[in-house]
């Protein structure tokens, strides 16, 4: 197996038992930095030169795995700088299970993002469940505990879905002239012996239990509750890692169904569902009150936005890819900064937080930034890959699913607005006195002001390497 792909899954998981290992809790933190720094040079390895496949096919980087790379690796370096502050002011909490639990999680979306073999695949994002689940208990209260059960239980509901579908693929491809295989590649080169009805029953049961652990809605029970007691941290990771790895999982089936040639059934079910999506987030971000529930609620849009973009295909497609990217940064930027917020106001209720701005000069303009990036303001890169879906809507001559997508971010944009200007305007509470510990420092308010630089400079302009990657991405899915 290429070194490249054996730093990428096998590294974190060494440095991660090294973690539930160490003594030293002050120690610890800096593991995890070494394990994001390690991946960012195997990403950056794998992509200027691309490893042969290995294990029989079984793992293999395409575009699609290598653009989901870029944004984990991204994202979780980010976060793990971000980490050093955090845990430092955290020492009223063991940081061993949280630490070594980022680690294999590290692992876990890594390993997505290579498989090949759709088992292998199931295997991977059932690891991300698992290691996450302890990690939304990190602050041991009844909320997160409640929190972590629904996520561990509505996730093993979607992948158990997920299993089944992928037994039912397993079944299609078992008749005569068959390749009998899971490897995507097999499957999409004898799609014409595959039977037709097993693989339109594996896509809906595939596309139930993926899209739970994406939080498409009507499977997105888990989210609210899940980001909004997770700490920061981990609420930009699961929202910009680990639905990322599960957009990817679709996506491969997505292959499936399209060489089959299901692609009617399958585009109209992603786009109906990515506007049941939208349009769920919109209804529960008006007026919303707790601003981490509200981010949960985003993200549910934004899995939507995704879905929607290859359920009309063509161009849409290609900026469905681009807005993974652009989504996954720009979540990051908004929830460690609302981290930063939930700590110095001690609470994460709209109408107890004013004045964010004052109390936090660095992470309260950041937060609001950020909002104006998440829902579509030029300059910033989410801009511009939901106008390249809206565009493909229109060039598609999907003028109903472009219609109802500008409404529901109109709509959408509003709903944050509200709670976020209030949020951050104004005059803190009268008595309230901002701890030392849990004002704004270089770690804690540094890493998503660059990580925001970064959304800022891509809307500005767009890398020719990271277009030819998104372009080829797509292609695979494009149906064009």
């Amino acid at each position: 197996m290429d070194r490249a792909v054996l730093l990428l899954v096998a590294a974190p998981l060494v440095l991660a038992a090294l973690a539930f290992a160490m003594p030293s809790g002050r120690v610890r933190p800096r593991v995890l930095l070494a394990g994001a720094l390690v991946h960012a040079v195997a990403t950056g390895w794998a992509w200027a030169s691309p490893p042969p496949p290995a294990l029989g096919g079984w793992v293999a980087i395409d575009p699609a795995g290598q653009l989901v790379l870029v944004v984990v690796s991204t994202l979780f370096l980010v976060c793990a700088v971000y980490a050093q502050g955090y845990l430092a002011r955290r020492q009223d909490r063991d940081n061993r299970s949280f630490v070594g639990g980022l680690l294999v999680l590290l692992a876990a979306v890594s390993a997505v993002a290579v498989a090949q073999h759709l088992g292998l695949l199931w295997v991977a994002i059932e690891l991300t469940t698992l290691s996450t689940a302890p990690l939304i208990y990190f602050n041991h209260n009844e909320r997160s505990l409640e929190a972590a059960w629904k996520y561990l239980v509505v996730c093993s509901v979607g992948i158990a879905l997920a299993l089944l579908g992928t037994f039912l693929l397993a079944l299609a491809s078992a008749g005569p002239g068959g390749p009998r295989s899971l490897l995507v590649a097999d499957l999409v080169t004898a799609a014409p012996s595959l039977s037709r009805t097993w693989v339109r029953f594996a896509f809906v049961c595939l596309v139930a239990g993926y899209g739970t652990k994406m939080g498409l809605a009507p499977f997105h029970a888990w989210k609210p509750d899940a980001y909004g007691e997770a700490p920061g941290l981990l609420g930009a990771l699961l929202a910009g890692g680990v639905t990322s790895v599960a957009f990817l999982a679709i996506v491969r089936v997505l292959q499936v169904c399209l060489a089959v040639g299901e692609v009617a059934f399958a585009r109209r079910a992603l786009s109906a569902i990515g506007l049941l999506s939208i349009g769920l987030a919109a209804v529960f971000l008006v007026r919303q009150r707790d601003f981490k529930r509200m981010l949960a609620y985003s993200s549910v849009e934004h899995m939507g936005i995704l879905a929607l973009g290859l359920g009309i295909g063509g161009a849409a497609t290609t900026g469905a890819f681009l807005h993974l990217v652009y989504n996954g940064l720009t979540k990051g930027v908004l929830f460690l900064t609302a981290g930063n917020i939930h700590r110095a106001f001690g609470t994460k209720q709209v109408e107890h937080v004013r004045g964010a701005a004052r109390l936090l000069p660095a992470s309260g303009p950041v937060f609001l930034l950020a909002f104006l990036a998440i829902t579509g303001s030029p300059p910033f890169a989410p801009f511009f890959s939901e106008f390249a879906i809206l565009s493909g809507a229109v060039q598609a001559g999907a003028y109903g699913r472009a219609a109802a997508f500008l409404i529901g971010l109109a709509v959408i944009f509003v709903g944050m607005g509200a709670t976020i200007l209030g949020l951050v305007q104004g005059a803190p509470p009268e008595g309230l006195k901002l701890d030392p510990a849990m004002g704004d420092s270089r770690l804690t308010a540094g890493p998503p002001l660059a990580l925001l630089a970064l959304v800022l400079a891509l809307g500005l302009w767009l890398p020719s390497p990271l277009s030819t990657l998104v372009g080829e991405a797509a292609a695979l899915v494009r149906g064009e």
